[in-house]
């Protein structure tokens, strides 16, 4: 039997691995994450291959090299560890021990639940400084309720792509696509900027990632909106969000999970925002909604988090259990 005949059973150990263990600092702080060694990738690509005196059409072209650069590079260094493992008497363990590096569900759960217990332990200034560890926007423009709705945001929008994309692209290809995911993920926070830098260079690298986020973004929002009875919310109205507001955010992908948790809350969410230098004039996902919230709502948004981890697991079960015979 080839070991990949196993894969979603390997990514059920690594999501259970994952969720008991997470990213351990003690071995972070010694080792480079995966990620890191990726932007270090992006970085040398960047220098190399954005120069300011070259044109807008060159810098794209420049941008469309670089995502195939990583792409290939990440589907090739895939290959080659999916192959290593076939041959390792615990293959199928250092797939998992490598799948579970790529999740992010504890600690994605313990970040929001850093602001939650800021604002409680420490006051406004307490989840200013955990809030900004999360989110890009401007933390003193910020009071409670600003707090509090960026981290449900964040919430929803990295259950998306730091956990629900990693696991699809985990399960219909494997390593390879797990690897390529991250590449690209990564590429779109370090380049793909619209500013002056970057809206040419890392236009390819934006546009792609929005591509490859399209079927986590709506898987997201569909586990989302099914836990809402167990953060006290509606599966009904969760879905009425999605249907009514995700299609008003300015990223084709972000509102989904971002409107399933407003309608399963009973908030609004996203509208307008303060980065530094700049400020975005959304609308709101589920604008009749509530828009003070507070510490509570990010506990019950880490309530609606957990009951979407285990529907996802429940999925990948079934169709373990469906497709892929022990």
């Amino acid at each position: 039997m080839l070991l990949y005949e196993n894969t979603l059973w390997l990514l059920i150990a690594a999501l259970i691995l994952d969720a008991v263990i997470g990213d351990p600092d003690w071995l972070w702080r010694r080792l480079p994450h995966p990620v890191v060694w990726i932007g270090k990738v992006i970085c040398g690509l960047d220098t190399a291959l954005n120069r300011p005196a070259w044109s807008a059409a060159t810098r794209r072209t420049m941008g469309i090299l670089t995502l195939s650069i990583l792409v290939t590079g990440g589907i090739v260094f895939g290959l080659v560890l999916q192959q290593v493992a076939t041959t390792l008497a615990f293959g199928d363990l250092l797939v998992v021990l490598i799948a579970a590096v790529f999740l992010a569900q504890k600690s994605l759960y313990q970040h929001v639940a850093a602001v939650r217990d800021g604002l409680r332990d420490n006051g406004l200034e307490g989840g200013r400084k955990a809030v900004a560890m999360i989110v890009g926007r401007d933390p003193k423009s910020l009071d409670e309720a600003g707090v509090s709705r960026a981290a449900i945001e964040s919430c929803a929008e990295n259950y998306s792509d730091g956990i629900v994309a990693p696991l699809f692209w985990f399960a219909l290809i494997g390593l390879p696509g797990l690897i390529a995911y991250k590449a690209v993920n990564t590429a779109d926070s370090m380049i793909g900027h619209k500013n002056e830098k970057y809206s040419d260079f890392g236009w390819a690298s934006a546009r792609f990632d929005d591509v490859i986020n399209l079927p986590a973004s709506r898987l997201a929002g569909v586990f989302l909106a099914l836990a809402a009875p167990l953060a006290g919310g509606s599966i009904l109205k969760s879905f009425k969000a999605i249907l009514n507001d995700a299609k008003k955010h300015r990223s084709p992908n972000a509102g989904w999970p971002e409107a399933a948790m407003a309608g399963a809350l009973g908030l609004a969410l996203a509208g307008p925002r303060k980065y530094p230098g700049y400020t975005v004039d959304d609308p709101y996902m589920n604008a009749n909604g509530r828009r003070e919230a507070n510490a509570q709502d990010i506990s019950r948004s880490l309530i609606l988090l957990l009951g979407a981890f285990g529907l996802e697991a429940l999925l990948v079960l079934i169709l373990a259990f469906a497709f892929s015979p022990l």
